[in-house]
């Protein structure tokens, strides 16, 4: 067995009692060949996810270690992991939830047990986990509302992930609230103070709440967005409205507030580490590109990533 795997095995068996991020654990790993961009590298695979994306990374050298936790439809919420032993806890606050529904390769990274796991973000369900549990995570463009991603505390690992070679440096544009939001002052200033390398000018953006488009199914361009892309590269915003809340739900709070518009527009997106608030709990800056403009979003997360450690939970 590879010593990253074995490593990460050890890991996992440290955290995972407390954790409970895997639905699953494998127990036999393939030989990777070399040279390969991630060659040996282990990773996390969310249970359930398109099995291409998976073989994509296997062929770059990835050795898959387990499948993750979703939600098991035991709530109509979809925010929580489970497997046998219980659900899934944010590694900074056990008593919190990590997010979802691609919960448990969020928790994974987060503490540590891989250096790269896989989601779906079909409303949000990468870049709340990511924001929530203090790592990067990112959504890539598509036109489905759901989208193929990963997360990981090392910017470099996307430019690997991406093919992206050459970084520039992206004009930004912010807005705290989208236009319609509730945002929590506390989130909104730390997002604010970690998008500082990044240069935004605020913008007036009224997006107009996408609920009603959200359950109606209405997925395509949006005029007011198209617009924002026209003088900028990036659009940036808090990840989340609020911090993560108990295990007993979101109450009349919409945790996808600001992310599941990008999911109907189809726009790649990124959850980047922003701070911690004063309950000691992670915050993310939320990067949102144009069409097909991932190596924008991996430039905002290697030119912000100098001025927020991103460290993992010890147990």
């Amino acid at each position: 067995m590879p010593d990253r795997v074995s490593e990460a095995l050890a890991r996992l068996a440290l955290v995972e009692p407390a954790l409970c991020a895997f639905h699953e654990v494998f127990d036999t790993f393939a030989p990777v060949g070399s040279p390969l961009p991630f060659a040996g590298m282990p990773i996390a695979v969310k249970r359930g996810e398109r099995r291409s994306h998976r073989d994509a990374l296997v062929a770059m050298g990835c050795v898959p270690i387990g499948l993750t936790t979703t939600p098991d439809g035991s709530t109509p919420w979809q925010m929580w992991g489970r497997n046998s032993r219980g659900l899934t806890r944010n590694p900074w606050n056990l008593d919190r939830t990590p997010g979802g529904s691609s919960a448990g390769s969020a928790v994974a990274v987060a503490s540590g047990v891989v250096p790269l796991a896989t989601g779906v973000d079909g409303a949000g369900s990468i870049r709340i986990p990511a924001a929530w549990c203090g790592v990067f995570g990112l959504k890539t463009t598509s036109a489905e509302r759901a989208a193929v991603g990963v997360f990981t505390r090392d910017p470099a690992l996307l430019a690997t992930y991406l093919g992206v070679t050459e970084v520039s440096s992206p004009t930004a544009v912010w807005s705290t609230d989208l236009g319609f939001a509730e945002v929590d002052d506390e989130q909104a200033s730390i997002a604010w103070r970690a998008a500082a390398p990044l240069s935004p000018r605020p913008v007036s953006l009224v997006l107009g709440d996408p609920a009603a488009d959200w359950f109606a199914g209405r997925c395509g361009p949006n005029p007011a967005l198209d617009s924002v892309f026209e003088t900028a590269d990036l659009l940036l915003t808090p990840t989340t409205p609020g911090p993560p809340h108990g295990h007993d739900g979101p109450g009349a709070r919409m945790n996808t507030a600001l992310t599941w518009a990008f999911n109907l527009s189809g726009h790649p997106a990124i959850s980047i580490p922003a701070g911690f608030d004063s309950d000691g709990l992670p915050v993310g800056l939320q990067a949102v590109a144009r069409h097909g403009r991932e190596a924008d979003l991996v430039a905002a997360a290697l030119l912000t990533s100098n001025a927020v450690e991103v460290a993992p939970w010890p147990p």
